[in-house]
């Protein structure tokens, strides 16, 4: 759990968007970053981005809803979120869990993920929905 990322303070409600400003959202931390971590899969070690979870809920899009593309591929339960104006990935419902939204850790007002340190990387070459039983 990080609640404070270099000097920034990681607030309970706090504010994100893309990186040209169309998406604004805000996203409920109140225990901080949770969990910040990559993914291996093929859509996630192109895109590179530091993830973190929220519940559905704890996500609500502010600003350029409209502006927002849907990307889905393979079993298409995951569905991935990014800026139709800059491409910035936002956030993605989960596959794993489809009751939680990732969303990118750089998204967030303040928040430089290079200062989050060592960052684990989870196995989505090997996805569990993909393991035979």
């Amino acid at each position: 759990m990080i609640r404070q990322v270099g000097s920034t303070v990681i607030l309970a409600i706090h504010p994100a968007r893309c990186h040209c400003g169309a998406v604004v959202f805000e996203l409920d931390l109140p225990d901080g970053i949770v969990d910040p971590r990559r993914c291996n899969c093929s859509i996630c070690r192109m895109k590179g981005a530091v993830m973190a979870s929220v519940p559905l809920a704890g996500l609500r899009i502010l600003q350029g809803e409209e502006a927002l593309r849907r990307y889905r591929f393979n079993t298409m339960t995951a569905q991935h979120y990014f800026c139709g104006e800059c491409g910035i990935y936002t956030h993605h419902q989960r596959r794993s869990d489809p009751r939680v939204y990732g969303y990118n850790v750089a998204c967030l007002e303040g928040v430089n993920p290079f200062e989050l340190g060592d960052v684990p990387t989870s196995d989505g070459i090997h996805h569990i929905s993909d393991r035979q039983n």
